[in-house]
């Protein structure tokens, strides 16, 4: 009969998490006395393996424990880590102190029990383990492991898998002593694996630890009844917990080791407010003519976008506009006399991208507005567009950084039928060295002043490789600044885009309204491509008046900010949807009367609108790190189409959202929650607070929520 295979450890073999994810307690972190620390040329091999490069190999050597993988095997199996972006060729990306899962199937031959480690390696040598611990089902051998980097920088991550002396003699002794069999034999085995602990123990100054293994040996006498060896050394929970940290774990193993860039958490988490500082105060005089907003008349909206929470204000280009083949309202080819124009139609006589357009103010002006912002607890992010007007500077200077047609003109953007005459594209093929450093200096430039965010325009129009470059080239240089890529494009290139380095990316929230759609779209951003890829969700942008606004109903745009302020941990507004503006040019998901081409001012005391609600949302996200994180979340089921559950989780810290999607009609269902996933046991009953009413109330496992246009949502915390 086949020997039957050793059951999963029990929790007694388990080390304590707030242990096992110390840097300097819990698991040996790589002092000088720790036995089984990474020598100086376990490192360097660490480094060299991290860095693409092979280690040197003998073909006719025998493996041993602790060499580096042979066609990626080492002595214990270590199979299919995650999270690992493009094979660990590029760095998966997190923020200071956000909790990750790692991953990773581990076994090894025979019966013997195996134990892994996550060791994340920090920028200054600094060694973090975490335990790892199997998960079900067993027999896929799936171990999994929460994780944080304390700092920021590049870190390096990696496996352990190392022969569980502890856990299999454990094991074996219970299974023996029940049997009463082979106890002298037990007793010597254990005896020895306790002078060994007791040695290590010793070695890191454990002095507790050593005494309480000397009792258990002590205590390992084969003369005693095997009812006692069981009760006072097998099940001694005392003793299980020092010899999980001082058990000797031989045959240890590493995965090939894999990037972890880490950065401040704004790169995940923050609310966004988008708008124009020329119409902030501008008005018309009795000609005609248009007295333009600057950045002083406004510091009244930079604190109406504090006042509702936001974190970051997001400017369009602030630069001079050009005058030939100026844009009029709607994007119009006939310009009025008083048309501003576009101000993505980059460059005059007054200067380009590293100038301020005269209507907004000075430079100087700019630095009072940034410094004002900090003092309100907001950054200000700026738009990056590497495109330019028919008048900027570069046309004259740089004529070779555009495409010349072979009817001797430089080429305007187009995308057939749609034409843009007042701009022209940069031909990153022609002097890649002069524009890459030009483009390097701009960004020096406007850091110099401030600025530590800036949103991209069309970055899906530039070669992926001039974007690797440039963000390397940020990231040595000023790694505290962060790119948002505005790229609703094609899923590979805003991935790609992603793993070039940019922060965070624009999504497709915008467009998916229905809930079959919202949950895919949650699933995946939460799950697949969290890694490498952070959305921000924008309900709207002064090019995008989504269809499911355009009829004004302000029940659809607060159903539209609770889902985005919620789903992720980033999102935005540009200016007016508080006010739920929404008329549209006919047929089209475009603005009518676009910002983007003329002024426009606003009443900001208008109704409806829906600022009270937008404030309240961001301050719950303030309180909430559930809702300052991407990847731990739970679709939980209804029973109607129109009411999306889900629930996020960070520590103790609950949140479930549940939302109706129709803003016409009132909706109810049965929401079907799993407990589990929000740390509760099967059955229970809990008390939750509605944190958009302030209301208390106590649900179980299948309830039943209604909701209607004037309250579409819920978001509950789990009370504890």
């Amino acid at each position: 009969m086949a020997p039957k295979r050793p059951p999963h450890r029990s929790a007694p073999l388990q080390p304590a998490a707030d242990e096992a994810s110390k840097p300097s307690g819990g698991l040996p972190s790589g002092s000088a006395a720790d036995p089984q620390a990474p020598s100086a040329e376990d490192i360097a091999a660490l480094m060299r393996l991290a860095a693409g490069a092979r280690p040197p190999h003998d073909p006719d050597a025998i493996d041993t424990p602790g060499a580096l993988p042979l066609r990626g095997f080492g002595r214990i199996p270590i199979r299919n880590v995650q999270p690992v972006v493009e094979d660990g060729r590029l760095p998966a990306y997190a923020v200071v102190d956000e909790e990750f899962t790692v991953s990773a199937n581990v076994f090894r031959e025979g019966h013997d029990l195996v134990g892994a480690s996550v060791v994340l390696t920090s920028p200054r040598g600094k060694r973090v383990v975490t335990d790892m611990t199997q998960v079900e089902p067993i027999g896929l051998d799936i171990w999994t492991a929460r994780v944080h980097a304390f700092c920021e920088g590049d870190w390096l991550m990696h496996v352990e898998a190392w022969s569980h002396t502890w856990g299999t003699w454990h094991h074996n002794a219970a299974a023996k002593l029940q049997a009463g069999i082979d106890i002298d034999l037990v007793c010597a085995e254990g005896r020895e694996l306790f002078d060994r602990a007791a040695d290590r123990a010793q070695a890191a100054g454990r002095s507790a630890a050593v005494e309480i293994i000397g009792r258990a040996t002590e205590a390992l006498d084969p003369g005693r009844p095997a009812d006692q060896l069981l009760a006072e050394v097998v099940e001694n929970p005392e003793l299980a917990r020092v010899m999980v940290v001082d058990s000797p774990r031989d045959l240890r193993t590493v995965s090939r080791p894999t990037p972890l860039q880490v950065e401040r958490r704004r790169a995940l988490y923050g609310s966004w407010y988008e708008f124009f500082p020329r119409s902030q105060g501008a008005h018309r005089n009795v000609d005609g003519s248009w007295v333009s907003g600057t950045f002083e008349s406004s510091y009244e909206r930079l604190e109406a976008a504090a006042r509702m929470g936001f974190d970051v204000v997001y400017l369009p280009p602030i630069h001079p506009i050009g005058t030939a083949f100026r844009k009029g309202a709607n994007n119009s080819l006939e310009p009025g006399p008083f048309d501003p124009g576009s101000p993505w139609a980059i460059g005059s006589a007054q200067g380009g991208h590293d100038a301020v357009n005269p209507d907004l103010g000075s430079l100087e002006d700019f630095d009072r507005f940034v410094a004002r912002a900090g003092e309100l607890g907001l950054e200000v992010a700026l738009d990056f567009a590497l495109q330019a007007s028919p008048d900027h500077p570069w046309v004259t200077s740089h004529p070779e950084w555009f495409t010349t047609r072979v009817d001797g003109t430089i080429a305007y953007a187009e995308n057939p039928p749609k034409k843009y005459q007042d701009i022209y594209p940069v031909n990153f093929d022609n002097d890649p060295e002069g524009i890459y450093h030009e483009v390097v200096r701009l960004l020096e430039f406007w850091i110099s002043h401030g600025v530590h965010i800036f949103r991209v325009d069309n970055p899906h129009t530039k070669p992926v490789n001039f974007w690797a470059w440039l963000m390397e080239q940020m990231h040595r240089r000023h790694p505290e600044v962060i790119f948002l890529a505005e790229a609703f494009t094609r899923p590979e290139m805003m991935q790609a885009l992603a793993k070039a380095g940019f922060q965070q990316g624009y999504s497709y929230f915008v467009w998916r309204t229905e809930k079959w759609e919202l949950e895919q779209y949650l699933t995946e951003v939460s799950q697949q491509t969290s890694p490498f890829y952070r959305p921000n969700f924008f309900t709207n942008t002064p090019d995008i008046n989504p269809l499911y606004l355009q009829d004004g109903n302000p029940a659809g745009f607060a159903i539209r900010a609770v889902l985005a302020a919620t789903m992720s941990p980033s999102w935005g507004m540009y200016s007016g949807f508080e006010l739920c503006e929404h008329e549209a040019l006919p047929g089209r998901e475009e603005y009518l009367n676009s910002e983007k081409y003329q002024y426009r001012p606003r009443d900001w005391e208008a109704q409806p609108n829906i600022i009270e609600l937008i404030t309240r949302l961001n301050w719950i996200r303030r309180d909430h790190p559930a809702l300052q994180q991407l990847r731990d979340v739970t679709i939980h089921p209804t029973d109607n189409d129109q009411v999306l559950c889900f629930s996020k989780r960070a520590g103790e810290d609950v949140v479930i959202v549940v939302v109706g999607l129709d803003p016409v009609s009132g909706v109810s269902a049965h929401v079907d929650l799993d407990l589990p996933a929000l740390g509760l046991e099967p059955g229970s009953t809990f008390a939750l607070h509605d944190e958009l009413t302030g209301v208390d109330t106590v649900w179980a496992e299948n309830d039943w929520v209604e909701l209607w246009p004037a309250q579409p949502a819920r978001i509950l915390k789990l009370q504890h």
